[in-house]
């Protein structure tokens, strides 16, 4: 009968500037879709290369067919918010329904033996189906081309994508491209970068087919795979009697339709009668606890095999930030593991160029673990017994390679030359200091504790004969970040921050899931700056930041994503926490916030680069370009809260 399409998309791991490695990867994926029979196989979004055309760069879909261009088709709807600054690089092709002729550079010309191809806002008109294309942004956009392609006729529409992971985000990404497809029908191949591509963001792959609104096959979020090819065969009469009942002719008396590019060629076969379909296949999504273990183990195993290292060194304290990190490298082991194990022979190459040994096959995660993972417990005359044994029991059950570390001398040291130069000692709060003296004190240790990190990453392999160098990962969360509520150059400070956008609500969380998921249950909540009092510790977070972690998730998301500054902040919050905080005590958390987060900004400038998991992630570096030298005061918007509260607070007299 000639109805029924078998198609592919992908996933790839392709990596900025490695010409030969992204060109295999598009070669394998090529040849796996042939094996399927596909005959349409999608990429992911600037897989290749940009295109140059008058003088003008483009981020483009090059559409060929045996060793011939059909048709490029350049970006109309640009990615320029959030993480995306894409008119940095490219323009948009703002001609709609508009074609030119573009003229083929040369040694392209002597490949495919034609000299110029249609350039613009086109299809692909097939001889038994007509084949549209998005990219990337444009099917998150209200103007989504999809939209008026159906209206026109197109029956297959191909994203090429390059979207990153956020936590709690992969929903939105399979219900739009269900929408696309349930309100004029129609097939939807979806494409999308995978891994690391030298940033701090990592693509989560996710390619898929719909049809009709129905998922009918899907690849994974994460996977340590350079390339996944997804395979449908779906029937093209399904779309038709679909839109036979849902869809209308236009009306409109200006309508313009999509220009066609022919082609001699079918997608179908002629006698596919008993060629069985896809049928619809529920998504269940990750937790997010589960999205943590996956997503930045992924990441690191991706940093760490391309930049040549042979390892990680962390920091461990035993809190719920390094614990976390801790536990995430344990995860990457376990990914590594299992990949070996079902024969994903570039993983166990890669694995085996990191630890230096041609003939190592790594058989369990804490073995592996071993091998390239080193935790270090800096222990100061403030530390506990109990934050140093949890470390070590963590280290042990991960299977680490652990150092205890004193910095007392370091620290004396230090102090040393300070007195010998001022003749003043400082002291810590609970021994008479003034605030400037305790926090003069904590930074020394918190600075210490990171030359002492960046040392035994140069050296400590050297030291027991092995060669290479590690890499320091940092253990601050999102919402420190935040605030601001850590020591600017302390072990915050480090190569890459797995952590860095999480928030520390969903890493305690995580922490819980590792005790089920991994068998883990060695981790606290403080951290030990100060000195003991009567052997309990004398500072905790939440004390010292004014405010709970969950008060903090709720503002900093308010800050970013709902955009607001200390005022309407304020407005917003007094009835989010209605039942919880008066007017006034809201106003003293928001301008208590405000402060923090203005004085300390400018430690964003050089924090460590970390995973883009967070829609109100403070990173400097790509996603919340802010100011880092505020007027601290806020008068004007502080002036405004406070008339608001004594509004309130009449009212209530009245009453």
């Amino acid at each position: 009968m000639g109805r029924k399409v078998t198609v592919a998309t992908c996933s790839l791991n392709q990596w900025s500037l490695d010409f030969e490695g992204n060109y295999e990867r598009i070669l394998k994926s090529i040849e796996i879709a042939k094996t399927h029979q596909a005959k349409y196989r999608l990429g992911p979004e600037l897989e290749i290369w940009p295109i140059m055309h008058q003088n003008v760069r483009y981020n483009c879909r090059v559409l060929f067919l045996n060793r011939k261009i059909l048709l490029i088709r350049p970006k109309m709807l640009m990615a320029n918010q959030g993480i995306y600054r894409e008119l940095r690089w490219f323009s948009p092709w703002n001609l709609q329904r508009n074609v030119e002729e573009y003229f083929l550079p040369r040694i392209i010309q002597e490949v495919t033996g034609q000299d110029t191809v249609p350039f613009g806002d086109c299809v692909l008109s097939t001889k038994d189906t007509c084949i549209g294309t998005e990219i990337c942004a444009e099917l998150w956009n209200p103007r989504s081309p999809h939209v008026n392609m159906g209206l026109d006729g197109v029956e297959i529409f191909t994203n090429s994508s390059a979207s990153h992971h956020e936590l709690r985000k992969a929903n939105q990404r399979v219900d739009l491209i269900k929408s696309a497809t349930t309100k004029s029908g129609g097939i939807y191949l979806y494409a999308n970068q995978r891994g690391c591509d030298g940033d701090r963001v990592y693509y989560d792959g996710c390619a898929m087919v719909a049809i009709n609104g129905d998922v009918v096959a899907r690849g994974a979020q994460f996977s340590l795979g350079d390339v996944e090819v997804v395979t449908a065969t779906v029937d093209l009469e399904d779309v038709r009697s679909f839109r036979g009942e849902l869809c209308q002719p236009l009306l409109e008396s200006e309508h313009k339709p999509c220009r066609r590019v022919r082609v001699d060629f079918s997608l179908s076969a002629c006698d596919d009668v008993y060629l069985p379909t896809h049928q619809p296949i529920i998504w269940n999504f990750h937790t997010p606890e589960e999205e943590i273990s996956l997503g930045p183990a992924c990441w690191l195993w991706d940093y760490l095999r391309r930049s040549g290292q042979t390892g990680f060194l962390l920091p461990l304290s035993g809190g719920v930030d390094s614990s976390s990190t801790a536990c995430i490298v344990h995860s990457m082991c376990v990914l590594l593991c299992q990949a070996v194990k079902d024969s994903n022979t570039q993983v166990l190459s890669d694995i085996r160029r990191v630890v230096g040994d041609d003939s190592y096959c790594p058989q369990e995660a804490r073995e592996l673990c071993g091998r390239i993972f080193t935790t270090c417990y800096m222990a100061s005359e403030n530390s506990s017994s109990e934050t140093q044994n949890r470390a070590k029991d963590l280290a042990c059950q991960i299977g680490s390679t652990h150092l205890n570390i004193n910095i007392d001398m370091a620290v004396k040291g230090i102090l040393g030359i300070f007195t010998m130069v001022t003749g003043m000692c400082p002291r810590f709060r609970v021994n008479g200091g003034s605030h400037r003296e305790n926090l003069a004190l904590q930074n020394i240790q918190a600075r210490v504790r990171m030359v002492l990190a960046y040392l035994f990453a140069q050296l400590s392999l050297w030291a027991s004969g092995r060669p290479g160098g590690l890499l320091v990962l940092g253990s601050a969360n999102v919402d420190e970040s935040l605030t601001g509520y850590f020591t600017k150059y302390d072990c915050s400070s480090a190569d890459i921050n797995p952590i860095g956008g999480i928030s520390k609500t969903d890493l305690k969380s995580f922490l819980l899931y590792c005790t089920e998921r991994f068998q883990l249950t060695s981790h606290c909540s403080y951290s030990e700056l100060e000195p003991l009092t009567d052997g309990q510790v004398s500072q905790t977070d939440e004390a010292d930041m004014g405010m709970t972690y969950s008060e903090l998730s709720m503002i900093g998301r308010l800050r970013k994503i709902s955009k607001c500054g200390p005022f309407s902040m304020f407005c917003k919050l007094i009835h989010i926490w209605k039942d919880l905080l008066s007017p006034m005590e809201v106003a003293q958390k928001v301008k208590h916030f405000f402060r923090m987060y203005s004085v300390n900004r400018h430690k964003m400038t050089t924090v460590t680069p970390s995973y883009h998991a967070e829609g109100y992630s403070p990173d400097d570096n790509r996603f919340d370009h802010r100011p880092f030298l505020y007027n601290t005061l806020w008068t004007w918007q502080f002036r405004c809260i406070d008339n608001q509260v004594e509004i309130s607070v009449l009212c209530v007299n009245i009453t």
